[in-house]
């Protein structure tokens, strides 16, 4: 049977919740191709997770990052949700990759990058988990076709497709004074398809140091936004051309009266797709602009007093475009193309209270060229891969990837190896920022970082239970972390340096069955992250699972579960540690008439407190937060 039952690329992992009662449907095959864009895809030796639309809409949290920690080694740099995290924490890694403020996973959102083009963390509140049509998370570099920004892995998300005329909206509320709001509409002709979607949330949100210590600075940590997009596809047979807009406003208050930030941001973009049955060509574009403003202040001891010491604001703008050519015969695959990525940005930073002004920046320019074939052997795929990567400064990067999957019945066998890089971004060159007492200067002397990576591991693949175990060993070079200079109780000195080596190593597993109405899912990683002084890697826990149940009958679906996190080092020198920490969460759908749905959601149901940094004074986590609402959608 060699890899027949893998090869069926699904657009989501699980039937629609209303799909008939009598025979529930069974678990979607394992995913064994990374789509880079549109139906653009590429074979991988690697395990891909894909979460379905319905099961991103069914987990408990208001933003997408909080939707996605189910899945093991997904964390930004801190434990804090993106609800009250600074944005410059909202970073993504996996598998514990030296977690920092800037991602080492590369996201994408329908082929576009959305990595923010001066730090690399990612504006979670652009996206409108509603309107997500599935996920794709690839851990790792076992596929050459992303360069930089995925040394770690990527993260692909899709939008729902145009396919049928639709009006929808959405409304819920919840403690702590939360309202978060959405409405959109599709409209398809006989070639074109015309859509958008807006959304608006504002919380008073919570407070993020313990009762024991706040004083009269402290105030909640929250957001306010405005998000929405606008698209127009043109369909052919052939020939597919859409052009996209999506725009955001962010205003967050960070915790204390003079602490608070704000972000504006448009994108344009746009992709021409050309299909015959043998081959395709894809050509992506896009243009982004953006403008971050920031307020920094000293607290004093017993946090009663605060005083600002400097005020930001950071503008960006970014150009890129990408080319592919896919070719399919007689088995084998091949995938060659080149992207381009330019990025300008400026940090001004007005120094208080003596009002000095510095400007500190410049500009990136990264373009590469890739090629990526794979040949099937007997009951095997072989695999090749390479990419010649150009950084400004004269900086080159080769990065080849090798690997080789076999199955046969409802078992897959796969193993690669890989080398990939990532450059240092603007903000880490140039930008100086400070948390709490804690700052963390720039750094323009920073060398890319690189990483040699081997993996290997199989997965089970039958009608009601799949199992997937992958065991990992990523060696790293110059991995680019906030090196501590000085620590006392009101101040930490840190800049970002880069640390001589590191070696992160592990496995993870998930499994899945279904068993009549009910679906179980559980899944955890094991990573050992360490310097090459033994000292481990911060703001990575060496284990951290996942479990959950669902439910679905006719109208209804119901999810209960939780995470788990070991405890973690807050910096490099090993001397803030965060205790482990489990939460237990619950969502419910009830439609209540074909167009009507009735919403709602708990997390950390159990109020629990846990540490989520340290500034160096203690940062908490989420406490319980509930929602609840409607949602309208024609069938």
């Amino acid at each position: 049977m060699g890899l027949a039952p893998f090869l069926a690329a699904q657009n989501s992992a699980e039937q629609a919740p209303e799909a008939e009662e009598s025979n529930p449907p069974a678990l979607a095959p394992i995913k064994t191709s990374i789509t880079v864009v549109e139906r653009v895809t590429a074979e991988t030796p690697a395990y891909v997770s894909v979460e379905s639309r319905e099961q991103v809409q069914q987990a408990p949290g208001v933003n997408l990052d909080d939707r996605l920690r189910n899945i093991p080694g997904f964390s930004l740099f801190r434990r804090s949700s993106g609800v009250v995290a600074h944005p410059t924490t909202q970073g993504v890694t996996l598998r514990g990759i030296g977690p920092t403020g800037a991602s080492r996973t590369l996201v994408r959102w329908d082929g576009v990058p959305v990595n923010d083009p001066f730090g690399g963390w990612v504006q979670w509140t652009r996206f409108a988990p509603d309107e997500i049509d599935r996920v794709e998370v690839s851990r790792g570099a076992s596929t050459s076709v992303f360069g930089d920004r995925a040394m770690g892995g990527a993260i692909s998300l899709f939008s729902r497709p145009s396919t049928a005329n639709r009006l929808k909206g959405s409304y819920e509320t919840g403690n702590r004074n939360t309202h978060d709001a959405s409405a959109g509409f599709t409209r398809v002709w006989r070639r074109v398809a015309a859509s958008a979607h807006g959304r608006g949330f504002t919380t008073n949100g919570y407070f993020i140091v313990p009762e024991a210590i706040r004083g009269a600075v402290d105030r909640e940590a929250n957001v306010r936004f405005a998000a929405g997009d606008a698209k127009i596809d043109l369909l052919g047979a052939t020939n597919r051309l859409f052009l996209k807009f999506d725009l955001l406003a962010e205003e967050r208050e960070n915790g204390t009266v003079a602490q608070r930030n704000s972000t504006s941001l448009g994108t344009v973009s746009g992709h021409y797709f050309h299909e015959t049955v043998a081959s395709g060509v894809s050509v992506l574009g896009y243009h982004l602009r953006e403008e971050f403003r920031s307020s920094f202040s000293a607290i004093a001891a017993g946090r009663n007093t605060e005083r600002l010491t400097s005020l930001q604001t950071v503008p960006a703008e970014a150009t890129g475009a990408a080319g592919l050519w896919r070719y399919s015969r007689r088995g084998w695959n091949a995938l060659i193309g080149g992207d381009l990525h330019n990025v300008e940005g400026f940090s001004r930073d007005t120094a208080l209270p003596a009002g000095t002004l510095n400007v500190s920046g410049g500009s990136l320019l990264q373009h590469g060229y890739f090629g990526q074939v794979n040949v099937p052997a007997g009951p095997a795929n072989l695999f090749l891969g390479s990419r010649y990567h150009f950084a400004d400064q004269g900086r080159r990067f080769y990065s080849p990837s090798a690997g080789i999957a076999a199955g046969r019945g409802v078992l897959r066998a796969r193993a690669s190896a890989y080398r990939s890089f990532r450059v240092p971004t603007l903000n880490e060159l140039f930008r100086e920022f400070r948390a709490g007492n804690a700052v963390t200067q720039a750094n323009d002397q920073l060398d890319p970082e690189s990483l040699a990576g081997v993996e290997a591991g199989f997965d089970l693949a039958g009608e009601r239970t799949h199992f997937s175990v992958t065991a990992y060993r990523n060696s790293l070079e110059d991995l680019i972390t906030n090196v501590t200079l000085s620590s006392s109780p009101t101040l930490i000195v840190r800049q970002r340096r880069n640390a001589a080596e590191a070696l992160a190593r592990g496995f993870e597993g998930s499994v899945r069955r279904r068993q009549g109405r009910w679906l179980a899912e559980a899944a955890y990683l094991f990573s050992d992250s360490r310097f090459g002084s033994r000292l481990r890697v911060p703001q990575a826990p060496r284990h951290q699972g996942s479990a959950q149940v669902t439910y679905s009958r006719s109208g209804t679906l119901a999810t209960f579960g939780g995470r788990a996190f070991s405890s973690q080092f807050e910096d490099d020198a090993n001397q803030f540690l965060m205790g482990g920490f489990g939460v237990l969460q619950f969502a419910l759908q009830q439609r209540l008439t074909r167009q009507l749905t009735l919403l709602a959601a708990v997390e950390n149901l159990l109020n629990r407190e846990y540490t989520a940094g340290y500034t160096p004074a203690r940062m908490i986590g989420a406490p319980r937060l509930w929602r609840a609402g409607l949602r309208w959608s024609p069938p």
